[in-house]
């Protein structure tokens, strides 16, 4: 390849219903980023990332909160399984969402935790007359979501409810819903891998485009089938380190296909009080990390920047019998102060982070520049709720994963003080994003010791 060839960084390999974005190549890259001598200077040339990932029903905070403060500090039982990536993540301590308590409003706290998530607002408490703000991602998605195909991408593991009342007179729509494009309008999650991968690579919803892929998926052919011969033309001019990052993310996407065959549909709603595991051809790990597969493809490919992830609603009681409990999660977190239910508590919030863990492996493993995609991402991963016992919404367990395009310092625990807006957090991130306000739902300033 010549050192001064170049290729669009928005180029698809198009087959018939298929458009395959191609990852960041070194050849997309501006010829002075490739010169280089550091991974801050080499990921500055590619886009920021953000993502949000969201786990239900609070946690067992004694055995989450990690030891020490700054760099010298030890993870908890629960943080263990990110053992690994304790260079690539802070550990957040003080953040509240003062709007998630009843404030008058009387019970409600699991609707409230995932409507306030990311919007920091009061949610009004009706079951049909939905009113609730503009959550942090959506924000980001109106100012830059014109610079990739997707504004923004919202995932979930759970069938949603829109309709009716789910928790003390609040309207379904809070519980299954983290993204709000308006005050009254949420952004409603895809639930199936298989529509979200097919949405991330399909070329259009026309017939012509649904027809070619049921045809396609009838003879077992993989979508890298149908450009084949463009792939092949393209290999030719690029470079050594190219052309092995393509093949990476070629057999990546194959892997998801195949594991997609394998997970199956996602059964029907666990019903209350249910124990045991599913059905033999779907596990929720396989689910999960199928997600966490797709937000990094699209982030691999810059389809979009901004993504969401509701991994469960707030109040759901699905049982977790692959991490040892058969008794459901919402009721196992009214632990009571009860031993044996702390612990299993725990068991789910570590079963939880092993996946968060999958992520940032996945993340990792994508080359861009000298660093990684995690280098130009920042992740946030945690609860509306602490202490479920209580339906505490302060001191929230968070997690801030990456290095933001090199504005962010990870490796620490950071302790802030009592009631810290997580807005604020969330303020400075939109910062980093290219979307700056002023203020963002009840912050009260940017957090500059995340820098």
């Amino acid at each position: 390849m010549s050192k001064s060839w170049q290729i669009p960084r928005r180029t698809f390999l198009r087959g018939v219903g298929t458009a395959i974005a191609l990852p960041i190549l070194d050849s997309m890259l501006p010829l002075r980023a490739l010169g280089a001598t550091t991974a801050d200077a080499a990921t500055s040339a590619a886009p920021k990332r953000m993502a949000f990932v969201y786990v239900p029903n609070g946690m067992n905070m004694a055995k989450w909160a990690p030891t020490g403060v700054g760099t010298d500090y030890a993870l908890s039982e629960t943080l263990a399984p990110l053992a690994a990536h304790q260079a690539d993540f802070s550990v957040l301590s003080g953040l509240a969402h003062r709007k998630a308590f009843g404030n008058g409003d009387g019970g409600g706290d699991h609707a409230r935790s995932s409507a306030t998530y990311l919007t920091g607002c009061q949610a009004k408490k009706s079951a049909s007359d939905v009113h609730i703000g503009i959550s942090v991602d959506q924000v980001a998605a109106k100012a830059i979501g014109d610079q990739t195909r997707f504004p923004s991408l919202e995932l979930s593991c759970d069938r949603g409810q829109e309709a009716g009342s789910c928790d003390s007179g609040y309207s379904c729509a809070y519980q299954f819903n983290i993204s709000w494009r308006s005050e009254t309008q949420p952004m409603n999650p895809e639930i199936e891998p298989k529509a979200a991968f097919d949405r991330l690579f399909g070329a259009g919803s026309s017939d012509e485009s649904r027809e070619a892929r049921l045809r396609r998926e009838r003879q077992s052919k993989s979508i890298l089938d149908l450009v084949l011969d463009q792939t092949n033309r393209l290999q030719k001019n690029l470079g050594k380190n190219d052309r092995q990052k393509l093949d990476e993310y070629l057999t990546a996407i194959r892997d998801v296909e195949k594991r997609i065959e394998q997970n199956g549909r996602m059964p029907p709603p666990v019903p209350a009080g249910a124990v045991g595991d599913f059905d033999a051809d779907y596990t929720f790990e396989r689910h999960m990390r199928l997600m966490f597969d797709i937000m990094t493809l699209s982030f691999q490919t810059d389809s979009t920047r901004i993504a969401s992830f509701l991994v469960s609603h707030d109040g759901g009681n699905r049982p977790y019998p692959f991490a040892g409990v058969n008794a459901g999660h919402h009721s196992t977190s009214h632990h009571r102060n009860n031993p044996d239910a702390l612990d299993k508590l725990a068991k789910i919030d570590r079963w939880h982070l092993t996946q968060f863990g999958y992520f940032l492996d996945k993340l990792k493993s994508v080359k861009e520049g000298n660093g990684t995609l995690l280098d130009n991402c920042m992740i946030v991963y945690g609860a509306g709720i602490s202490d479920p016992n209580e339906h505490l919404h302060d001191n929230l367990p968070t997690i801030l994963a990456g290095r933001g395009g090199g504005t962010l310092t990870p490796g620490r625990h950071i302790k802030m003080d009592h009631e810290t807006p997580m807005t604020n957090l969330y303020t400075s991130l939109l910062d980093r994003m290219g979307a700056p306000v002023p203020r963002f739902a009840d912050s009260t300033g940017k957090l500059d010791v995340i820098a």
